[in-house]
């Protein structure tokens, strides 16, 4: 039986990326709802199996001045419906948004790869294999632990980079999903944030 996975992507080439691969083979057809383009209103939040907010490089509290923001609503219509879901970076935000907690300007931001410290729980959940690897981190704000969330991981800047909320949520302010076909489409499409930063493309490649 065809599983049914959605993303909803707020900028073209911040996709799935390496997780569309291990969905599709693990049985799911995914289909992508790009924010500003696609209406949200025909969604259902009871509907799909799994549902994934991809980032983006706007704010989650934004919605004053992208209208298309909307991801919110339909992350906390899929929590009071226990449905799975999955944020990344902007995504991430989104969901912490979606549960009354703080989303906020990181004291700096962070670019590029570095591990995250894993928690005690992080230490015994899905994110066990990233101990002491790289992974990549694109983002500029940062948010508070919500209230009844599990913390699996942080970093200097970041305390919260990533957590489970319940049995059917997590999220990550890094970006797991990322691989090396996709990277490059980051490093054309985000040109202006390492050249910012001071950052060397070619290091970061």
């Amino acid at each position: 039986m065809t599983r049914s996975a959605t993303a909803i992507r707020h900028l073209a080439f911040e996709d799935l990326v390496s997780f569309e691969t291990v969905l599709v083979e693990n049985g799911f057809q995914v289909r992508y709802i790009d924010a500003g383009i696609n209406d949200f209103d025909h969604l259902d939040p009871a509907e799909d199996d799994v549902a994934i907010i991809l980032g983006g490089p706007i704010g989650a509290c934004d919605d004053r001045l992208y209208p298309a923001l909307k991801a919110a609503a339909y992350i906390e219509e899929r929590l009071l419906h226990g449905r799975a879901k999955m944020g990344i970076c902007l995504g991430a935000q989104l969901m912490a948004r979606s549960v009354d907690a703080r989303v906020y300007r990181a004291s700096e931001g962070e670019i590029g790869f570095l591990p995250v410290n894993l928690t005690a729980h992080g230490s015994e959940s899905c994110l066990a294999s990233l101990r002491g690897a790289p992974v990549l981190h694109w983002h500029g704000d940062t948010f508070d632990l919500p209230t009844g969330a599990v913390k699996l991981a942080s970093t200097r800047v970041c305390e919260n980079q990533a957590f489970s909320y319940g049995d059917n949520a997590i999220a990550f302010q890094f970006h797991p999903e990322i691989g090396a076909a996709g990277f490059e489409r980051w490093l054309v499409g985000h040109a202006f944030e390492p050249d910012a930063a001071r950052l060397d493309v070619n290091e970061l490649r």
